[in-house]
């Protein structure tokens, strides 16, 4: 009969031991430090690391550098550089000045980075094998099974602080920082508090960046690379450099802890935990942890990765086209036949305006006329499609009412010209007009192009009369001129007759449109 024993389960563990007799540490034939009081520190998940008084240390060691790193389990580290035969080992030796409490005995001693020495003469002293067994419980076995069923980060993050506590860690506060890719958003800040039904989402702009509160925080800290931190709160710590820890000491905190979550791409994403135990986090509960928030990162980046797929979809293709590619229809040829309103909006005057303003600030015209047209043409229900060159591209699918896609349509028109009629008059910067042409008809929504490039456009003769009329229109001073099929949702449209439209094999029945803003036409 086969017996399979179970592992046992152990929790992160630091200990340190003092080591006997004489330790040595050599550089070539150089000694860099030799003592009778060394001591080894075993940490789970790393190699043994001997340390040695300072008063012990044989070679010269330069000023402290501006390197700093912290641990949450041995503090704050600070570096010095070796100084030996006239070369300058960089930030090859650490200290921890103020160990915590876990780590107290190394406080005063000096670690040597492996790459500073050729061998260590340990004596009589023999380092054991790192035996760090196995770490689970509730928090490893939801992150394994359960965590999957989880279809948004705000549930993740909520059920994760539950998970914690459930696992006894003494969790008052959790908030994790990801960053993400949006045109507008730097990222997603989540906050778990005790004893709130919901957590909190706060979206930041890129002006985050810039902000005193994140220029001074841990956040901004750990984003840049620069390690985890751990500060006590219950004890005057003249490391507490951060404002916001004086607000989480009112609030009760006892001790925090911010760790990097890094996302396969390099992204370094924050996990912070704030503890309300008198005693504050201890060993285990930060190193489990800490051996979890690979795993976590991961659950955050497939979040991220799937709204930023949805976000850059979106930014580039429209919300309808977006979430028709995310669904799957991302072949070539894949699409719809579609009855739809098509309106093709262009920026009149554009090689003047840029010869007038030069390329940067006709950037800026360009880019608030998109704002204009797309905040209009989203708020009666269509769809902007794309931008070409100067113009917008935008579509009013018919759905169950032909006649609201019309009227949705030249509405949106009429609304646009008199937006930009009412900028020009109040003296805004938006010195800018346009020509709009709209048509109705039967065209194809969907994936057209080369095997490698897929654009999701319409196609169709109603797209083209659309671009058509409203170059036409430049010719005839009309701001806005549409197909007769657009006309029956027109209050007031004035009848232009057949009109020969380049490109159109036939011509086209047309109507202009009158607007507010048709007193004066600078065409």
């Amino acid at each position: 009969m086969n017996v399979h024993a179970t592992p046992q389960s152990t929790g992160y563990r630091i200990s340190v031991e003092s080591l006997n007799g004489s330790v040595a540490i050599y550089r070539g034939d150089v000694l860099l430090a030799k003592s009778d009081n060394a001591k080894v520190m075993y940490e789970t998940r790393l190699s043994p690391t001997i340390y040695i008084p300072r008063e012990d240390v044989c070679a010269d060691l330069g000023e402290e550098t501006e390197l700093q790193t912290f641990c949450p389990f041995k503090g704050t580290a600070t570096y010095h550089d070796v100084v030996l035969n006239g070369q300058r080992l960089q930030n090859s030796v650490w200290a921890y000045e103020e160990a915590l409490p876990e780590s107290k005995a190394i406080q005063g001693h000096i670690g040597f980075l492996s790459s500073a020495y050729d061998r260590i003469d340990l004596g009589e002293n023999r380092l054991r094998e790192p035996d760090d067994g196995s770490i689970s419980g509730p928090l490893i076995d939801w992150l394994m099974r359960g965590a999957s069923e989880l279809t948004t980060s705000e549930d993740f993050t909520k059920a994760l602080a539950e998970k914690m506590l459930e696992h006894g860690i003494a969790i008052q506060r959790l908030s994790i920082l990801v960053w993400s890719l949006h045109p507008l958003i730097a990222g997603k800040h989540y906050i778990w508090e005790k004893g709130e039904a919901e957590i909190s989402t706060n979206v930041p702009t890129y002006e985050i960046h810039d902000h005193p509160a994140y220029i001074n925080s841990p956040l901004r800290h750990v984003s840049n690379g620069l390690g985890g931190v751990r500060q006590r709160l219950n004890d005057d710590n003249p490391h507490n450099s951060f404002p916001i820890m004086e607000d989480l000491r009112a609030k009760g905190a006892t001790d925090y802890v911010a760790m990097p979550l890094p996302f396969s791409d390099g992204r370094t994403n924050v996990l912070t935990l704030t503890c309300d135990h008198p005693d504050g986090f201890t060993t285990e509960n930060l190193g489990l942890v800490f051996e979890c928030s690979s795993v976590i990162a991961r659950f955050y980046e497939v979040f991220m990765q799937r709204e930023n797929a949805q976000v850059l979809l979106e930014t580039y293709v429209g919300k309808r086209s977006g979430a028709r590619v995310l669904g799957g229809e991302i072949r070539r040829g894949d699409g719809d036949e579609i009855d739809a309103a098509i309106m093709f909006c262009d920026l009149r005057n554009s090689t003047i305006l840029e010869e007038r303003l030069g390329r940067t600030d006709y950037i800026v015209l360009l880019n608030d006329f998109f704002d204009t047209v797309s905040d209009i043409v989203h708020d009666n229900g269509g769809e902007v499609l794309k931008f070409i060159g100067d113009a917008v591209l935008a579509v009013f699918p018919e759905g169950d009412d032909a006649m609201t896609a019309r009227s949705n349509a030249q509405r949106t028109a009429v609304e646009i010209v008199e937006k930009l009629g009412d900028l020009r008059q109040a003296g805004s910067d938006l010195h800018c007009d346009c020509s709009i042409g709209v048509a109705y008809g039967r065209v194809t929504y969907g994936n057209v192009g080369s095997r490698e490039r897929l654009d999701f456009t319409v196609i169709g003769q109603a797209a083209n009369i659309a671009a058509r009329l409203g170059e036409y229109g430049k010719t005839v001073d009309h701001r806005i001129v549409v197909s007769a099929d657009i006309a029956p949702a027109c209050a007031d449209a004035v009848p232009l007759g057949d009109v020969k439209l380049h490109n159109v094999s036939r011509p086209v029945s047309s109507f202009a449109l009158r607007t507010s803003a048709d007193a004066v036409l600078n065409s």
